[in-house]
């Protein structure tokens, strides 16, 4: 079997020598060895390969040559040229390993773009050699438990997870590096479950007597901080586009949002199983058991972006309903079922009678709001015998209004020029005041005194109501909605065929039974029905999906590297056997997910340390086999957290409305309205963890932004993590930084006095997170001697921008 192996990778690098010699040996040599199975290459890595480089000349809308890579009965005839692409089994005979590794430019396939790698090349040639057997894709095959694998190193696993690492890395002949040490894996950890860094009194006091036992304590007890949730929770909100306003032009806010962010803290400081969070957003309102929390979380509805004023109200509603089919799709399937909207999607096998099946499960809401009503259809009131009192009351006040108003304008036009202006601004209650009854009769003026004081009666009656309680949600809902048709090229001036609500046929199908809505339903209820098939043990993808998504919070990349895509165009999976586990794992344990992430945490494979070896770079690059942990810059919220946490300045007061950091006015004036539906938080507020910042979409906050805060019109399945010179500058020239260097040099002094070698070492000591060396200590301290003699700065300032590059050193910034 190694013969073959050379022998194939000697078909994909050397063609001329193929020519020569390989080709006529390879035809002797295979027919040698029946075919074998490819363990799953060709669901795993061919078939995404030949989606992402192939399809688009020999794919569902094009055919050259007369191939199409998606049909097998295509692949395997004879192309137009009179020549087998595959023949199986022969990869000698097989017209495409000879265009693949062709060094002729005009042979050579893909035409376009960069040429295939060894490592894809081969792949293919194995696949080919095995006997090109078509397999399913491997996410569209149900889940099933596989068996944990034999090593040869067996006490190196410390949970299963391991023996499916330690598997890949001993077939390919690497070895993991070693254990992190003990001070990096506290600093890690922390970071990784609360976001936030240890007390270098708590680093010391864990290493001291540093054993798996104490490690294992320690891991427990971040899993019930309750710091956890804000820092999980914004894994989830980065996913269904958390944002607190609606874009477009007005970029108006979204009331009560925050109570949205709020349930998705809880729910993962409770951890609440996964199936039922999911159940809740859906269909909070249509379950068994409504709750407050259930209502809350149809909140999800209304996270997306809105236009008050669409060009085409049909069209902008169909849009609505795309985001959220969009979002469902990526966030809770690992499918882009938006693909599908305007025709048969292109490579996974999804149609357009999919698509429009989903979004007749969510007929019944209605659009977000219109202009001259942005509440009403996402407002929801907890209590709705309160908030039936609260309507009535405000209806008369409206009315009382529109009659005060009509009054008040027709004496504002009896009135000279300069008073109509003044009414027109600040001024105006101050004119009507003075002069108002100069220009009304005794009648009228006697009726707008009554009206006054009826306007007072009812302002008092709402004063003496118990705070109402409202939450974003479902508002409003069509109990009998209209009729769903596949619409021709996604435009609902086009409507073509009608359709009843349905599962795609990729995974399983089915139509469920739905009956008409009696006379006082409320909603249509078929939400339910949709929620219960996403977040059923028999839908193989939501189980893998969200492990995945926690895997990649702690290695910095999924087992599948798109997210948001287990499709054929995503990245296949490293360890499709592990995300299985992984998944099977979630399900056995009720859906909870601190089981997965202690797992995960006591796992060999976390506590590698993330120093490279000669063996692992050389062959494994990438890391692709994790083969070590993977070096982390910190996300913006675990950076600005920090930076609060060693200044001493964080607020860890959680829940309650978004606060506002304070914008320049440059930043203020990128709006088309500067400054408009920015507020101002106290300092106390303002220190509050970064998940708490209000989320404007026309108004990013620059220190998020910069080190890489997601764009919120649609899913983020995984952040960017740069590194470009904006970061550089902003942590070292912003206002902010400033201020929080100063905070720490306070702090410094606070904690050991004026002594400048006791400062610098306590500054090291809480932005490290350990213990300084001495030359660590010498470089601040000269740094602060420099700065006296060079640039004449005082004692202070020269102090505060140690603290500063302390706040800077890569140390800090990366997670180890």
């Amino acid at each position: 079997m190694l013969l073959k192996s050379l022998l194939i990778n000697c078909l994909c690098n050397h063609p001329k020598a193929r020519l020569a010699f390989v080709l006529p040996f390879l035809v002797w040599w295979l027919s040698m060895f029946p075919p074998i199975s490819d363990g799953g290459e060709y669901s795993s890595v061919v078939q995404p390969l030949l989606a992402r480089r192939c399809y688009s000349c020999h794919g569902p809308d094009s055919a050259e040559g007369g191939i199409r890579f998606d049909q097998p009965e295509s692949l395997l005839a004879n192309a137009d040229s009179g020549l087998a692409a595959i023949v199986p089994g022969r990869p000698s005979e097989s017209e495409i390993i000879k265009r693949l590794s062709s060094e002729d430019d005009s042979e050579r396939m893909p035409p376009e773009g960069k040429p295939l790698s060894e490592q894809e090349i081969q792949a293919i040639a194995r696949w080919v050699s095995s006997g090109a057997q078509f397999e399913t894709h491997w996410s569209f095959k149900p889940l099933t438990r596989p068996a944990i694998p034999a090593v040869h190193e067996p006490a190196w696993c410390a949970q299963p997870i391991d023996n499916f690492i330690l598997e890949k890395l001993e077939a390919a002949e690497l070895h993991p590096t070693s254990a992190a040490e003990a001070a990096s894996l506290v600093r890690r950890v922390y970071l990784d479950v609360v976001g936030l860094p240890p007390k270098p009194e708590d680093v010391e006091d864990l290493t001291r007597n540093w054993s798996a036992a104490t490690y294992e304590k320690l891991v427990d007890r971040l899993l019930s901080d309750p710091a956890l949730g804000d820092r999980w929770a914004r894994m989830w909100l980065d996913i269904v586009r958390y944002a607190e306003s609606n874009s477009f032009e007005r970029d108006n806010p979204k009331p009560n949002v925050w109570k949205y962010r709020d349930y998705v803290i809880n729910s993962f400081n409770q951890d609440k199983p996964y199936d039922q969070f999911l159940r809740e957003q859906i269909a909070g309102d249509e379950l068994d058991c409504v709750t407050e929390e259930s209502l809350t979380a149809t909140g999800y509805y209304r996270l997306g972006i809105w236009d008050d004023e669409p060009a085409d109200p049909e069209l902008a509603l169909f849009d609505e309903y795309d985001d959220i089919v969009t979002t469902t799709g990526q966030a809770m399937l690992g499918l882009t079922i938006n693909c599908a909207r305007c025709h048969d999607h292109k490579i996974d096998p999804l149609t357009q009678r999919d698509y429009y099946q989903l979004v007749a499960f969510m007929r019944d809401v209605p659009s977000y709001g219109v202009r001259n009503d942005q509440v009403s259809n996402n407002q929801l009131d907890l209590d709705p015998e309160l908030g039936e009192k609260y309507s009535l009351i405000e209806g008369e006040q409206k009315k009382i209004d529109r009659r005060l108003k009509d009054i008040e304008q027709d004496a504002i036009k009896k009135m000279a020029g300069t008073d109509q202006r003044a009414t027109e601004g600040v001024e105006r209650e101050r004119v009507l005041r003075r002069r108002l009854q100069q220009f009304v009769s005794e009648e009228v003026w006697q009726e707008y005194s009554d009206l006054k004081a009826q306007r007072q009666v009812l302002n008092d009656e709402i004063a003496g109501l118990p705070p109402r309680r409202v939450v974003l949600g479902l508002g409003a809902l069509e109990p009998r909605p209209d009729q769903t048709h596949i619409l021709v090229r996604g435009s609902p001036h086009s409507p073509s065929e009608s359709v009843e609500p349905g599962f795609p046929k990729l995974l399983g199908g089915g139509n469920p039974t739905i009956l008409d809505a009696d006379e006082n339903a409320q909603s249509a209820g078929r939400r339910r029905l949709l929620a219960q098939w996403l977040a059923s043990e028999e839908n193989w993808l939501t189980a893998r999906v969200i492990v995945n998504r926690v895997w990649q919070q702690y290695f910095g990349r999924g087992i599948v590297r798109s997210p948001n895509n287990f499709g054929l165009m995503g990245d296949p999976p490293t360890h499709p056997e592990l995300i299985d586990y992984l998944a099977s794992e979630l399900i056995r344990h009720q859906w909870q997910l601190k089981p997965i992430h202690r797992m995960i945490l006591l796992s060999s494979t976390y506590r590698m340390g993330s120093q490279s070896n000669a063996g692992g770079f050389q062959q494994d690059p990438a890391n692709q086999l994790f083969w070590r942990q993977n070096l982390k810059r910190m996300s913006s919220e675990q950076l600005r957290d920090s930076i609060l946490t060693v200044t001493g300045e964080l607020n860890e007061e959680q829940f309650g409305p978004s606060m506002y950091p304070t914008l320049g006015q440059e930043v203020l004036a990128s709006q088309s309205r500067p400054g408009n539906g920015w507020g101002n938080s106290s300092p106390a507020q303002q220190a509050k963890r970064s998940i708490y910042i209000h989320v404007k979409r026309s108004l990013p906050v620059p220190l998020m932004s910069v080190f890489d805060f997601p764009e919120t019109d649609t899913s983020c399945e995984a952040r960017f993590l740069t590194i470009q010179p904006g970061q550089a500058l902003t942590l070292l020239n912003s206002d902010w930084m400033q201020e929080q260097a100063s905070y720490l040099l306070e702090r410094a002094t606070r904690d050991v006095g004026g002594d400048i070698l006791a400062q610098a070492r306590r500054v090291l000591e809480l932005v490290q997170g350990r213990s300084p060396v001495e030359s660590e200590i010498e470089q601040l301290t000269n740094l602060v001697d420099r700065l006296k003699l060079r640039h004449q700065m005082n004692d202070k300032a020269a102090r505060q921008a140690m603290c500063l590059v302390a706040l800077n050193l890569n140390s800090f910034i990366y997670v180890e």
